[in-house]
């Protein structure tokens, strides 16, 4: 920090590295209804981590007990500058508050803390918003989750799914594949080959290896990796998250080659069978930007899409930050990315993606 911060008497950021800390605000985040994965010290602590950034979060208390709380990645990028996210890297993870909670004292804090680290930008993805506060703007068009019940068998899950769809998860299942479940090394490697050839294929910088592994590794038996195989060759691979009974399909892909096998398709009804097999009732989606190509195919799948509320706020003076991969100004890097070699962008990729948060 660039001077001293000091907070009202009921605000403080606690020590992330106390076990006893931990396990209070994991008991908090246990009984609140909209916390998330994201909010979890298991996602946001080992995150800051792994892409070389720091992990913060604000609690504030009365009479001994957490009434609100809210997770923090101080993000820094040399292309897009630094950020305060809640909560980095993450669709969710904004300010959870319970009665009691004093919500403006605690944003006047949250813009104070940005300023002393340097963070000319804050974005809080969901939770509680600030409103009509100076310097914030709201966003509540801009990206929709999708969520809906797993089906009791295979045969109601495809009925589930609309028609055309349905023949093109048909045409999946119809295929030679091979369909492996696990978090072992093969299935790490696997899953990042993928994952690379995609997002070098959109135009995307690919996040490290090591934040994959560190989100798999902190959530243990609450994570795994589904990865679809043609004549032994991974095409198709995602990792999940587990939570509440939802099953929440987060970083996925497919090769060139998993077009033409519909190998994404067969990957997400096969997620969806292991997923029921695991006891889960509820398959999440994730968000997508709304009436992006990603946004069409959910609802295609007979997802209902759910607008999302966001905020983020500029500093006094300071330019918008703009990480938005859809904006005019970033559509032309995006052109060049996608022509780049693979092994260039998959060595220049992770370099950059640390920091778009």
């Amino acid at each position: 920090m660039n001077a001293p911060f000091s907070l009202p008497a009921n605000l403080r950021l606690p020590d992330l590295a106390d076990p006893g800390e931990l396990a209070r605000i994991e008991g908090f985040l246990a009984r609140h209804p909209d916390a998330t994965p994201f909010h979890r010290p298991c996602w946001f602590v080992p995150v800051a981590k792994a892409t070389g950034n720091d992990a913060l979060a604000l609690v504030q208390e009365r009479q001994g007990e957490i009434v609100a709380f809210l997770p923090l990645n101080v993000i820094h990028s040399p292309v897009f500058g630094r950020l305060l996210a809640s909560s980095g890297f993450a669709v969710g993870g904004g300010l959870l508050t319970t009665d009691g909670a004093d919500i403006a004292a605690i944003f006047a804090a949250l813009e104070e803390l940005a300023l002393r680290l340097s963070c000319p930008a804050i974005e809080l993805r969901g939770g509680a918003l600030p409103g009509a506060r100076q310097g914030w703007a709201l966003k509540t068009e801009s990206h929709c989750n999708f969520a809906r019940p797993i089906a009791a068998d295979d045969d109601a899950e495809l009925l589930a799914i609309p028609r055309k769809q349905r023949a093109e998860v048909r045409k999946g299942l119809g295929f030679d594949l091979e369909v492996e479940v696990g978090t072992g090394e093969s299935d790490r490697a696997a899953h990042y080959a993928v994952f690379c050839e995609s997002y070098r294929n959109l135009g995307t910088p690919v996040f490290p290896r090591a934040l994959l592994d560190a989100v798999v590794d902190a959530f243990g038996a609450d994570a795994d990796i589904l990865t679809v195989r043609h004549q032994g060759t991974p095409v198709a691979s995602v990792i999940s998250l587990y939570h509440r009974g939802a099953v929440m399909p987060y970083w996925g892909g497919g090769t060139h080659a998993a077009r033409a096998l519909r190998a994404n398709d067969r990957m997400y009804f096969e997620l969806m069978r292991h997923a029921r097999a695991r006891g889960a009732t509820h398959f999440d989606f994730g968000r997508s930007k709304t009436n992006s190509g990603a946004y069409h195919f959910k609802r295609n799948w007979g997802f209902e899409p759910e607008p999302l509320s966001y905020a983020t706020w500029t500093a006094p003076g300071a330019a918008r930050r703009d990480a938005d991969p859809t904006s005019a100004g970033l559509s032309l890097q995006i052109k060049v990315w996608q022509r780049l070699p693979l092994a260039l962008a998959n060595r220049l990729g992770p370099l950059i993606a640390r920091g778009i948060g």
